[in-house]
């Protein structure tokens, strides 16, 4: 897809990844709505900022109705709490899956028609490493991860009659505020080099798109990848000493 005067809608743009595509996406010549439950965090500029809460019906209409001419959606947006399945609370289990699963379904659901009437264009999902190898700590997200990951095979095969390519990016460990703060608390020891930074993984995300990839992986998510031909297994941590 050619990203230059293409107009795209990037969903959890007031940090992290979701900024660095909305930065990324305007430094290539995209037009950008940059969007977020609080809009009033939004610090890109040049991007068009809207309100959007991808889990309320009425928001995501709203965002749909304003912005018809999107011909790129990054779904991005997305709860990473939950805690582990078993002995996590409920409703943030609740939580994780309706963000990720139901909230990038009913944006694929309301933009679909727009990308559809806009020559096709693309849907990426940002997922996750943990979608094939879950994490002790957070089994929910990786869950809710691999339900994304489904979803989103899922929609290439609708969508792709509508000339609309479906993409994954799927990261191993990215240098996040929030991924700091997860192996703070579990005690993990992650070295710089065993994470991508969020506007490398960004560039590699969009170099991916342009050439049409449908899944655009780092390096530690090959390697979980690989690891699906063989018996299921827990993705492994350094834990700090």
């Amino acid at each position: 897809m050619e990203l230059r005067g293409a107009t795209a809608l990037v969903t959890g743009t007031n940090r992290g990844i979701g900024r660095h595509f909305a930065l990324e996406l305007l430094a290539r010549g995209a037009r950008v709505y940059a969007t977020a439950r609080r809009p009033e965090l939004v610090d890109v500029p040049g991007a068009d900022v809207l309100r959007l809460d991808i889990t309320d019906p009425a928001s995501v209409a709203a965002a749909a109705e304003a912005a018809g001419d999107v011909d790129l959606l990054v779904n991005n947006a997305a709860s990473t709490a939950g805690g582990n399945l078993v002995t996590g609370d409920l409703d943030a289990i609740r939580t994780t899956m309706d963000s990720n699963y139901y909230g990038t379904l009913a944006m694929i659901r309301a933009f679909a028609p727009i990308l559809a009437r806009n020559g096709g264009g693309a849907v990426l999902n940002v997922l996750s490493g943990v979608a094939w190898q879950t994490v002790d700590g957070n089994t929910a997200y990786a869950a809710a991860k691999s339900a994304q990951w489904g979803l989103t095979n899922g929609v290439r095969v609708e969508l792709a009659g509508q000339g609309t390519l479906v993409a994954a990016l799927v990261p191993g460990l990215v240098a996040t505020t929030t991924m700091k703060e997860f192996a703070r608390d579990a005690g993990l020891d992650l070295g710089a080099e065993a994470m991508t930074e969020p506007a490398d993984l960004v560039r590699i995300a969009l170099d991916g798109l342009e050439a049409g990839e449908i899944e655009i992986l780092d390096g530690l998510a090959v390697v979980a990848k690989r690891s699906l031909s063989g018996p299921p297994r827990a993705l492994e941590l350094p834990t700090a000493s």
